[in-house]
């Protein structure tokens, strides 16, 4: 099937999240408040899911949606999943890391997906028979290809935040892989998996992420050529910890967990 013109409103949609969540960016009278879950949300998370909800809702009226912060609509073989600004504690902070996450599962298998971080003027996409490519803070545009690394010891690793391995009684694997490969570092979001998928780093693992946490993040590092799944298997909509890699490394690291 051709997905071009379902990446054509992915590429729409994040036009529209970019304009709203950069005029809130830094904003002195940005509304934060505490989910059941503890995390934070802000009203320009919830500005953001509204606006594409409702571009989706005109344009693509048969697809059902799943938003992160106003939850499930509809039910069909084609579902939009959308985290409206992934990386909310970066935002509220003032920090730069942070996107708009859209994706276009297609019977639970997400296949078409743009990630677009505009406070680092950077945005990434990737659709089937499209491939997956990303634009450069001067407007250039290439084309993604994971690393060629096959050695543990050549690697690095991006491992996102050290109190969930703590929380997931995996911090002792975590540390026992870290004293095996070249690199550690804690990019963090969706930004670790960008990375990857730039050849620029080799594994990403981390855990407590939902499915619009993951969604848009796997068809850009699979058509990049890298492999995308569960900490402890395949990967599921129910997946929590996962795994990214770029395949070369992929059994050697999920050995360690």
């Amino acid at each position: 099937m051709n997905y071009q013109a379902d990446l054509n409103l992915a590429l729409e949609l994040a036009d529209i999240a970019d304009a709203i969540s950069l005029q809130r960016f830094r904003a002195l009278d940005l509304h934060v408040e505490d989910k059941p879950d503890r995390s934070p949300v802000t009203d320009a998370d919830r500005s953001v899911e509204q606006a594409l909800k409702k571009v989706l809702a005109e344009k693509a009226p048969a697809d059902a949606l799943i938003g992160e912060e106003f939850g499930s609509t509809g039910s069909a073989s084609r579902t939009w999943i959308i985290d409206p600004i992934d990386g909310t504690a970066n935002y509220l902070r003032g920090v730069p890391v942070w996107a708009t996450l859209i994706a276009l599962a297609v019977d639970g298998k997400p296949l078409v997906s743009v990630v677009s971080a505009p406070a680092m003027g950077r945005r990434w996409w990737a659709a089937p028979e499209v491939g997956a490519f990303t634009k450069d803070i001067d407007g250039a545009v290439r084309e993604l290809k994971v690393s060629a690394i096959g050695a543990l010891e050549n690697s690095s690793l991006s491992y996102n935040n050290l109190q969930l391995w703590d929380q997931a009684g995996m911090l002792p694997q975590l540390t026992e892989l870290s004293r095996k490969i070249w690199r550690t570092r804690a990019y963090g979001d969706f930004w670790s998996y960008m990375l990857l998928a730039e050849g620029a780093l080799d594994i990403v693992a981390e855990h407590d992420l939902k499915i619009y946490d993951i969604a848009a993040l796997v068809p850009i590092v699979e058509l990049a050529g890298g492999q995308f799944t569960a900490l402890d298997g395949p990967l599921t909509a129910e997946s929590s910890s996962v795994l990214a890699t770029n395949g070369k490394l992929h059994q050697a690291v999920a050995g360690h967990f």
